[in-house]
């Protein structure tokens, strides 16, 4: 059976930590066996990061960076089969959608951030001086140093490079630990940054569990000088605990309970559309779903009839076949987590619309599948309403006004996301400025420019990525004053 090793130091390497199973989500069939990295193992990747910030990469110029950075992702394009099956292979995802965004998005991030690097500008500043003569205040970009990258399973290789390639692009290097659940792209990322030439040490890959295990190994280690992680909140608030020992940087992209809100003038075509990608996308296994939905009383009804109807228009089957459009969970445990809130609905006398169980599926019945699911009738303090159920589902509640639609959309622990649809721009622009979420969309769902500020409030993370705001992470500003 085949083995997935670490990649410690430019070679690929068994770890002291016990071996543990990949499964293919969509039969729960074993496909693979992951060597897990112990402490030992842990601490020869961040000793070898530390090294390589010392050798060869710290001699380049940024635009030797930049061309490396390039390499990488024409090495990603040239065995994006191999990085497409990997993926699919981990996560169950059907074909369309891992090779229109995951594998794409895998690569592209490496030219987003070596365009980035190539025309960032530092601040200047001339102060006058007692003699006359002057002075010149000019500021460096340095690197933070070694960057513990944690990384979820939902979009392995495009969340893992979307930290990756910042940090690289700044002259760092990183120790990346991979969800357990999704393994194969970033090893396989190790023998493209062989290919291109990126020096040993660069860039490291330690495979295994959080607690007690890989996880708590790379955020304590003393000689990680920053760590970021996207995952869910209970994991970034240990991450955050482990990092206040030795006071380094985090970047915490954390979980969510995103509210849309759908206006009586919204274009119910485009309004049910975005809504079905926001909430029943990638198996509802997307940080910026919506799993909560407030729909104007007037068209509540119309809305609730349409968005159920769009549910049970997805095919089930086998991630390979491009007819297939809903994938499984990501594993059985997580499986177990949403069928628990589908009956937490019904016992809490849910309307169910759609859904709400398990679809048959000749040939993959030992895959985690459920159905995508709509409600509506819970009241607000319902667990289903108010926890991050990670799952393709969403409640439906009516509203009446403007502002009950802000109260209902902003009570929440969370602030990561939110959608509005309306034909009333004036009123889009108002209640967008009003509600408590990191990224607001009107009229539209994961529409990305990728230069633009990315993150959480509340309880949805801290600091921001994308364009400068992952330069600044990545980086340290240090001052240089010269005397005129």
């Amino acid at each position: 059976m085949k083995r997935i090793q670490n990649f410690i130091n430019g070679r690929f390497v068994d770890g002291t930590g016990d071996l543990f199973e990949n499964r293919f989500p969509a039969t729960g069939e074993v496909q693979s066996l992951v060597s897990a990295a112990g402490e030992q193992d842990v601490d020869a990747a961040v000793s070898a990061a530390k090294r390589a910030l010392r050798g060869p990469w710290a001699r380049l110029s940024v635009q030797e960076r930049i061309a490396l950075l390039r390499k990488v992702a024409d090495g990603i394009n040239a065995r994006f089969d191999e990085f497409l099956r990997a993926e699919i292979m981990d996560t169950g995802k059907p074909v369309s959608i891992a090779s229109h965004i995951d594998i794409p998005r895998g690569a592209a991030n490496f030219n987003v951030f070596a365009d980035q690097i190539a025309s960032v500008a530092t601040e200047a500043f001339e102060m006058a001086t007692p003699d006359g003569a002057g002075a010149l205040n000019y500021a460096i970009r340095m690197p933070r140093g070694v960057i513990g990258v944690v990384c979820p399973w939902n979009l392995p290789l495009l969340l893992m490079t979307w930290k990756v390639a910042p940090a690289l692009a700044c002259g760092n290097t990183v120790v990346v630990k991979p969800s357990e659940e999704t393994p194969a792209t970033a090893t396989l990322l190790g023998e493209v940054m062989n290919e291109a030439g990126i020096p040993e040490g660069v860039y490291n890959v330690v495979h295994g569990f959080g607690g007690g295990s890989t996880g708590e190994f790379l955020s304590s280690h003393p000689d990680v000088d920053a760590i970021t992680f996207t995952g869910e909140t209970t994991t970034g608030e240990a991450i955050m605990a482990a990092a206040s020992r030795g006071v380094r940087p985090v970047s915490l992209e954390l979980g969510g309970k995103n509210p849309g809100i759908v206006f009586d003038d919204a274009d119910i075509d485009i309004t049910i559309e975005g809504l079905g990608r926001s909430c029943f996308a990638n198996t509802g296994q997307v940080c910026l779903g919506t799993e909560r939905l407030y729909v104007q009383r007037g068209i509540f009804d119309q809305v609730a009839e349409k968005l159920a109807a769009r549910a049970r228009t997805y095919a089930y089957g086998d991630p390979f076949d491009q007819k297939t459009t809903m994938g499984p969970l990501i594993s059985e445990e997580h499986r177990r987590k949403v069928l628990s809130y589908y009956e937490k609905a019904k016992a809490g006398g849910a309307e169910i619309l759609a859904g709400g169980g398990v679809p048959s599926i000749q040939g993959y019945e030992g895959g985690s599948w459920v159905e995508p699911t709509v409600w509506t009738g819970l009241p607000e303090d319902s667990p289903v309403v108010r926890d991050e159920i990670f799952g393709p589902c969403t409640h439906i509640t009516p509203f009446d006004d403007e502002e009950e639609a802000i109260q209902l959309a902003n009570n929440s622990p969370y602030g990561l996301a939110t959608s509005i649809w309306t034909t009333n721009l004036s009123r889009g622009h108002r209640v967008a400025g009003q509600i408590d979420a990191g990224i607001t969309w009107v009229n539209c769902w994961f529409l990305r420019d990728l230069r633009t500020a990315f993150g959480g409030s509340k309880r949805s993370g801290i600091g921001r990525e994308g364009g400068v705001h992952s330069l600044e992470f990545y980086t340290e500003l240090r001052n240089v004053c010269v005397k005129l």
